[in-house]
């Protein structure tokens, strides 16, 4: 496979049709290479338009739908940021990029040793990476700036909205299928939060996402 040719193809045919058009981040995509973050059983379809399986029935996002997230986030090199679910680490490197530090928690120990390793030969070392359940919430008691919830929720817990700095932005999926919304939710400087939908999609939910109170008969 002629890797740089297939990066190209990805970012022609499937990233700038689907209104991917910040030059910083179509940038990115070249610089962050893909292929190591495919489990090596997947690695042909490293620049595919489908998800990845990477295994407990989690895989890697679309590439489109990441670079997605990373244009209506718009992260800044100041900026700290929260990712829920690891991953192969793609993501987080993406994220990592672009700002001054990224915290990710992923809850399958073998999947967080994984990234890891992708991290390293990547190059990428302004990450720290969590072992734990956050679908609920951040762990650890900090605020920031920028909070990415890489599986879709039912909906969204408050406890992700309250560990946003002010002037932060929180990008999640949200609802159930086939009726699901990408959101980016901004809390302004006065603590008000403005929710904005920006694209539909269909996800993966996370483990233990918060399940609302649900009608019986």
């Amino acid at each position: 496979m002629n890797l740089e040719k297939a990066r190209f193809n990805m970012v022609e045919q499937q990233i700038r049709p689907w209104e991917v058009l910040d030059p910083g981040v179509l940038e990115l995509l070249f610089a962050v290479k893909r292929e190591l973050f495919v489990p090596a059983p997947h690695a042909a379809l490293a620049f595919a338009d489908m998800e990845i399986p990477l295994g407990h029935g989690e895989s890697m996002m679309q590439p489109k739908v990441e670079a997605r997230i990373l244009q209506e986030l718009a992260v800044r090199p100041e900026e700290t940021v929260y990712e829920v679910g690891t991953g192969s680490g793609y993501l987080t490197a993406l994220l990592a990029r672009r700002a001054r530090h990224v915290t990710s928690a992923e809850i399958h120990a073998d999947l967080q040793q994984a990234a890891r390793a992708n991290l390293a030969r990547a190059g990428v070392a302004n990450v720290t990476l969590l072992h734990g359940d956050s679908a609920r919430a951040p762990l650890g008691e900090s605020a920031w700036d920028v909070i990415v919830i890489t599986g879709s929720t039912p909906e969204l817990p408050q406890a992700f909205l309250d560990r946003l700095a002010p002037g932060g932005r929180l990008f999640a999926v949200v609802g159930d299928a086939p009726a699901m919304k990408a959101v980016v939710v901004e809390r302004g400087a006065s603590g008000g939060v403005r929710r904005t939908e920006v694209f539909e999609t269909l996800l993966k939910p996370l483990v233990n996402a918060r399940q609302p109170a649900r009608f019986r008969f």
